[in-house]
């Protein structure tokens, strides 16, 4: 076996520390030469930034040493050009999706998580008419309500009761709509809406790992998942049980709310998740004398949305009637058929499909399910 091969093969066995795969079947490793017995590898990160660039550096070089005939290795640490970088997300997306537990969300579902970077944008009443909207083109619409401590989509959406169990499974409680209908699970099912809930780390994420695991998601088209603002162990439970998800990111149109907006498309970037755009929410309000005015400023979501590289989905005003709406537990989206929510579901849709796994093992799997169901 030539040198090179043999480093390639000790190579192989270097993992990213995020990853948890092979820097090769990543395509972090570039050129590989050997000079009589020195070694020189490049190695290429996602950033130059990159926290864990030591770490990777020294397990390139112990694992090279290893063999007999290297005596000195020389690791040149760069960054991967845009197309490279494309293509190892896509591979992290790959590895995560294969180590992801089992659901029972159809794999046909795509789902869609609503972000945001901190509270009072409007990430909930969003996720209440996004879902109306969805259901009344046909669709069967899951809706996780992970925001543990915050619930309000029970409310939202008036859609109330005790959750049943059947089989081991939580059954969500839906609510028809149009030709389709929403199913909801929701800390406000199982507590009381004024009560407290006490609860930090590792009960907080089994909270949310059981509306996915242990709930009957069977019959949906669609997710949408609520999540609280920010990036702490919700999201981050919420991205290892379903990696295939995508994010949407909500701002108010300010530049301070623009800012801490871009911490959660970072953190998307940063858990491999599929970034589908911006929503501009409260972009201003038109009043009676005829002009339209912007309390909380203009352009943010727009900025955004150029920063990341991403589509703005949409800019929502500030409208009486959506606040009414939220309180009355009647979306404005049930009434209002060609409304900002409704073009907000389209471009949505047409978005999805960029999450449903498109190789011949997925499209073997939706044949058999098709012969299963009859469908």
């Amino acid at each position: 076996m030539e040198p090179k091969e043999v480093i390639l093969e000790r190579l192989a066995q270097v993992r990213d520390p995020e990853l948890g795969a092979s820097i090769v079947e990543l395509g972090m490793v570039g050129e590989v030469t050997v000079d009589g017995r020195v070694a020189h590898v490049q190695v290429a990160l996602t950033t130059a930034s990159c926290p864990l660039r030591s770490d990777i550096e020294r397990d390139v070089r112990e694992a090279v040493l290893e063999i007999n005939e290297i005596d000195e290795v020389v690791v040149s640490m760069g960054v991967l050009d845009p197309a490279a970088k494309a293509a190892l997300m896509r591979a992290a997306r790959a590895l995560a999706q294969a180590r992801a537990p089992q659901t029972s969300i159809p794999r046909r579902a795509p789902v869609l998580m609503i972000a945001s970077g901190k509270g009072g944008v409007g990430k909930s009443s969003i996720t209440a008419n996004l879902a109306i909207a969805l259901a009344k083109t046909g669709l069967r619409v899951g809706v996780l309500d992970a925001d543990i401590w915050g619930f309000s989509l029970a409310r939202l959406l008036d859609i109330t009761g005790d959750v049943q169990v059947r089989e081991g499974k939580m059954v969500p409680l839906e609510r028809p709509c149009g030709s389709g209908s929403v199913s909801l699970l929701s800390m406000g099912h199982l507590a009381d809406e004024k009560q407290a809930l006490l609860w930090r780390g590792l009960v907080v994420q089994k909270a949310v790992a059981q509306f996915i695991e242990d709930a009957d998601w069977s019959n949906i088209d669609v997710m949408v998942i609520d999540t609280p603002p920010g990036t702490g162990d919700i999201v981050m439970t919420l991205a290892r049980l379903l990696p295939h998800m995508g994010q949407v990111v909500v701002t108010t149109p300010s530049r301070a709310a623009q800012q801490v907006a871009a911490r959660a498309a970072d953190f998307a970037s940063k858990s491999h998740i599929r970034l589908l755009g911006v929503i501009e929410n409260m972009s201003g309000f038109a009043c009676e004398c005829g002009k339209v005015h912007a309390p909380l400023g203009v352009g943010g979501g727009r900025e955004l949305a150029h920063e990341l590289g991403v589509e703005l989905l949409a800019q929502i005003p500030l409208r009486d009637d959506v606040a009414d709406g939220g309180d009355d537990g009647l979306p404005v989206a049930l009434v209002d058929d060609e409304g900002t929510f409704h073009e907000l579901a389209q471009r949505l849709w047409s978005l999805t499909p960029s999450l449903i796994p498109a190789g011949c093992t997925a499209r073997l799997l939706d044949v058999l399910d098709d012969a299963v169901t009859g469908a």
